[in-house]
């Protein structure tokens, strides 16, 4: 025989869940004069064939045709003050949900025109919190027939949701003309767009967004190398950026060494050097090319293949930044035995990145 609940009541305080369920499985067999004990921050749906009803609110209720009136109007007239009858229960949190974590797991580009490299990434992280609003949609659109419905549940749809709205806030105030220097400055603002902008989604499964706020915004600090990837940085910028990296690099370490190699084609000393090499001397007066030779050799001296050594004497750098451009793939050459040789024309293309 089916038991019926006299007294329904769940007296957790919900601190990890939004919904649950009473009883948590089988069916919740009541009948009028039966008591419902609902806490401060709770309501109560009850669910009756698939259709969310009534709603109470805190305080102790004693079921009645007063305060289910949907529900009696549903099971109709033929029940009597003490017939029992089935009913989904449904527990609500109406507590705020606060203190949640957002964090952008992938940049979000953002234009920064005159600036740069004319975009940027950022990286960023908060808080938010929420509370349920209207407590019969959220069950209906969001729970379903589940027995409980936490916070984990839930959280990756609302991340998302704001993230999304994140981003088109940081897109509208780049297009109106701040730039990246101005937006991180405007972290408040933001929050405050944001908020404003992700209201209507959140009320569109019961829910009302309380606050939203941004405890870091930042520059990616691989910029350069996510913009590659997707393809919205060309290759003689990266090749420039890396080059100021790698100046950057040699300039801690007196020795310079391996870590210029990476700049070498793009630096614009060495462009320049080269440009006089191997052309310079087409563009020459008559007069000037009767000049003493340059110590450097002229675009026709210059061996169709070289040694590295030969190669490093001309660039001016070490015979190691060679031998590691040559191993990263940025120097072409030609491995015989154990010795590198390298063409005038691989020399070419890769100095002009």
């Amino acid at each position: 025989m089916a038991r019926v609940f006299d007294v329904v009541e769940y007296p957790s305080e919900m601190p990890d869940e939004i919904v649950h369920r009473f009883p948590e499985t089988g069916i919740c067999d009541l009948r009028f004069g039966s008591q419902v004990i609902v806490r401060e921050s709770q309501n109560v749906i009850f669910f009756r064939d698939g259709k969310a009803l009534d709603v109470l609110g805190p305080g102790r209720h004693t079921i009645s045709t007063a305060n289910l009136p949907l529900l009696t109007n549903l099971l109709g007239k033929a029940f009597n003050n003490r017939t029992p009858f089935t009913a989904e229960v449904y527990y609500v949190s109406m507590r705020e949900f606060a203190d949640r974590k957002w964090g952008t797991a992938q940049p979000i580009i953002v234009q920064n025109a005159g600036v740069g490299l004319g975009m940027t990434l950022l990286q960023g992280f908060g808080t938010y919190s929420f509370q349920v609003k209207d407590p019969q949609q959220f069950v209906t659109q969001i729970v379903g027939a589940a027995s409980s419905y936490s916070l984990t549940s839930i959280e990756n749809r609302l991340r998302s949701m704001l993230l999304s709205k994140l981003q088109d806030t940081l897109a509208t105030m780049a297009a109106q003309g701040q730039n990246i220097f101005q937006l991180l400055s405007l972290t408040e603002e933001l929050g405050t767009a944001v908020r404003a902008k992700a209201q209507e989604d959140f009320a569109a499964i019961g829910l009302i967004l309380k606050s939203f706020y941004i405890s870091n915004l930042k520059p990616s600090e691989t910029s350069a190398e996510d913009l590659r990837a997707m393809g919205m940085l060309d290759m003689n910028t990266y090749t420039q950026l890396q080059a100021a990296d790698a100046m950057r690099d040699a300039a801690k370490n007196e020795g310079g060494g391996a870590g210029l190699t990476a700049g070498i084609g793009a630096g614009m000393g060495i462009g320049n050097y080269m440009s006089q090499a191997f052309g310079m001397q087409q563009q020459q007066p008559v007069q000037q090319q009767a000049a003493p030779a340059p110590a450097a050799p002229a675009a026709a001296d210059t061996p169709s293949v070289m040694t590295p050594s030969e190669v490093a004497q001309m660039l001016k750098v070490s015979e190691e930044d060679i031998i590691a451009a040559i191993q990263a793939g940025d120097l072409k050459a030609r491995k015989i035995g154990s010795a590198y040789r390298i063409s005038k024309e691989s020399v070419e293309e890769f100095l002009k990145g």
